[in-house]
């Protein structure tokens, strides 16, 4: 997916896990709350033997574990993975208490342990109450004309987070994202960058369906409105009016967004406009006031991701009446508060985003929260203590080793190609050549030393945040971009390719069982996390990526015939999944996981001809067997399956399949392996199995 910091991660969602710390990753944790499951490895038993591996291998391989492991209640999914979340969360959650009942304290000890007094300490939170949001209610309030949007907005986005942090549907916040990326014509520069925002939902779809479903969610989202608007003391009519406001307009700037599979295409964003021209589409809204507020320097010229959406916004600001805007400047301000006010607030939020939307039975406890805001807030920080716990040395070698045995593969694989040109497969390998690998973690860490951070605020500590990570992101426009920099904290499960730096990053917290372990063998770790380092890989070569030369540059290095070769190959993989989801109501557009998918297919192979490699390197064949009686092979798609078992909610896999660009777990496994001869042999799969389809779809 192409975003405003331009990330493709391989996750659709977070592993949301329980689980509890040990230090040593090959142990089973002690647990930290009852019903606590241990540390998941690696086990070929776990698969259905009474089952047949060529008619579904999601559940030869998953079925067992998934009846052993229901989704606890306060969870919405819940997976192999999960028990890793909660193992990485107790390394934090140590660091966080350990430094605040720490007396002789570094000075950025004193700033974790003051951010987790105040996070946790819900006693004082709730006394405090509305103390401090309302002098954001009362700005708002005092609003005295239209022209004083620019700075109301200006002071949301330096307070509260996401202004700059881009998803596939929109920039999360209020009205409009700006933040800082490289241009998209001369990577090597750091420009502006503006995008569509401005729903409370996760998407333009929510808004403008009008099945059964989204209508029962509209309303319920409505009557959520007017119950928060109430928690900040409004009488019940006028908050029930101003629910309808914010959905009216919300609706407005819904229907001016660009849609999550156009929105995929690197071109349609980059429309470059001097601030003379981005002032021309919107002149209602003074953007040099908002930028002399945040601080932006002046970059050569704007990113406008999507120009309608900023002509529809104009229209709003001229024809809405001033108390509209005002009422949907409050509801943001409560909205975007809310995880970090008194109980009231969190539980009211809980129950529309986690509840309705996802189906969550119960909260996540206290701690479990914490932990994900000081990740978010201060997350190199923490990220350094989980490194020096849970990344050793030995790791990131064995990583590296991977990563260069798969780059291997696609360097020979390429080579392979009889659609491609001679011309287009010198440049495919020139820009293998310049990808970057990270792993683990960044060379240089954040200095958080001048943040003010105080054991008696969360808000405020929220707002201190983001007002230094803010103006963090907007101080590189205009400099040279930064390759090595890092775009997740360490601990988190998760990796990306991010194509205007041609780089794969790869944080400790995913490097980690059941996806990595350095006590398992090559193919269990091959099948695991080399799958995951093939998928980012081929992410640069993806129906995006592969629009992004080695420098990073958006440019078409490919010949016209090529080109249309690819596009053929892709729209095999698009129509292989473009399925109904019985369980969602919804049908997956394989247009949208287009990407995704192809990452899936390309990265299962790359990770199986890496491995023969290294076997080979040491005497050993794909079909020799191990003590357990599985070959290597089986083995390998054991693995890769085991890495992806798991379930969701009905209500969370609805908003997945409409929101997110990754597939659903059992079609990432089923559908690679079902175009992939190897597997075929590895279990015996006749012709005409499903899975071992017949026309079955190839890009790398």
């Amino acid at each position: 997916m192409i975003r405003l910091r331009m990330k493709v991660v391989l996750l659709a969602i977070p592993i949301l896990a329980i689980a509890a710390f040990s230090a040593d990753p090959n142990s089973s944790p002690t647990p930290a709350d009852s019903a606590a499951p241990k540390l998941e490895h690696f086990d070929p038993t776990l698969s259905d033997r009474n089952l047949d591996p060529c008619t579904d291998f999601y559940k030869y391989s998953c079925s067992k574990w998934i009846s052993a492991n229901p989704i606890p209640a306060d969870q919405v999914a819940w997976s192999t993975g999960s028990g890793l979340q909660y193992w990485n969360e107790n390394i934090l959650r140590e660091t966080l208490e350990g430094a605040a009942a720490g007396a002789q304290s570094s000075p950025e000890q004193r700033q974790l342990g003051n951010y987790w007094q105040a996070c946790i300490n819900t006693d004082a939170i709730n006394k405090a109450g509305l103390r401090d949001l309302q002098p954001e209610l009362t700005q708002i309030s005092a609003m005295k004309n239209k022209a004083e949007l620019a700075e109301l907005i200006a002071h949301h986005h330096l307070t509260l987070p996401g202004a700059w942090q881009q998803d596939d549907n929109q920039t999360d916040t209020v009205l409009f994202g700006f933040g800082s990326q490289p241009d998209f014509d001369d990577a090597s520069i750091v420009i502006a960058a503006v995008d569509q925002a401005g729903l409370g939902m996760p998407s333009r779809d929510f808004y403008l369906n009008t099945d059964a479903k989204s209508v029962e969610i509209r309303n319920a989202y409505e009557k959520h409105i007017a119950k928060m608007f109430e928690l900040a003391d409004e009488e019940p009519p006028k908050a029930a009016a101003d629910a309808k406001t914010v959905l009216s307009l919300e609706t407005a700037l819904a229907r001016a967004q660009v849609d999550n599979v156009t929105r995929r295409d690197p071109k349609s964003q980059n429309n470059k406009m001097s601030l003379q021209q981005l002032r021309a589409l919107t002149p209602s809204f003074n953007w040099d006031e908002y930028l002399r507020i945040v601080g932006a320097p002046a970059p050569k010229h704007y990113i406008v991701t999507s120009p309608k959406y900023f002509t529809a916004l104009e229209n709003e600001i001229k024809t809405r009446p001033l108390s509209d805007w005002k009422t949907y400047l409050r509801w943001f301000a409560i909205h975007d508060s809310a995880p970090h006010l008194p109980t009231a607030f969190v539980d009211e939020n809980w129950d529309f985003f986690s509840r309705v939307l996802n189906g969550a039975k119960q909260q996540r406890p206290r701690w479990r929260r914490c932990v994900a805001a000081a990740d978010r807030d201060l997350g190199q920080a923490v990220g350094q203590a989980y490194v020096a716990r849970a990344f050793p040395p030995e790791s990131k070698a064995r990583m590296l080793e991977m990563v260069h045995d798969i780059e291997t593969a696609l360097d020979r694989d390429i080579d392979t190609l009889d659609w491609m040109s001679s011309a287009t497969r010198q440049q495919a390998k020139v820009k293998l050549q310049g990808m970057v690998e990270k792993i683990g973690y960044p060379d240089k860490w954040i200095d958080y030393s001048s943040v003010k951070i105080t054991p008696d605020s969360y808000l405020k500590n929220v707002h201190a945040t983001t007002d230094f990570e803010f103006r963090r992101q907007l101080a590189k426009i205009g400099k040279p971009a930064n390759r090595r920099e890092w775009t997740m904290t360490p601990p988190t499960i998760n990796a990306y390719n991010d194509p205007p730096t041609n780089t794969i990053n790869f944080p400790a917290g995913i490097l980690q069982p059941p996806y990595f372990e350095l006590s398992k063998d090559d193919a269990v770790n091959y099948g695991a996390i080399g799958m995951v380092i093939g998928h980012e890989i081929i992410h640069g070569f993806d129906d995006q990526g592969r629009k992004f030369d080695d420098k990073g540059n958006l440019r078409d290095w490919w010949t016209d015939a090529d080109g249309k070769q690819y596009e053929t190959r892709g729209k095999c993989i698009v129509d292989q999944y473009s399925q109904e989801v019985p369980e969602a109501g919804v049908k997956q557009n394989g247009e949208l996981t287009l990407g995704e998918d192809t990452a899936d297919n390309g990265g299962i192979r790359l990770a199986l001809m890496a491995l023969e490699e290294k076997l080979k390197r040491n005497r050993k064949t794909l079909d020799d067997k191990g003590d357990d009686g599985w070959t290597y092979r089986q083995r390998f798609f054991l693995s890769f399956a085991n890495s992806w078992c798991g379930t969701y909610r009905p209500e969370l896999t609805r908003t997945v399949v409409l929101t997110d660009p990754h597939s659903l777990p059992r079609y990432r496994v089923n559908n690679p392996i079902s175009n992939t001869l190897e597997f075929r042999q590895a279990f015996g799969c006749k012709a005409g199995a499903p899975m071992a389809r017949e026309n079955a779809c190839r890009v790398w």
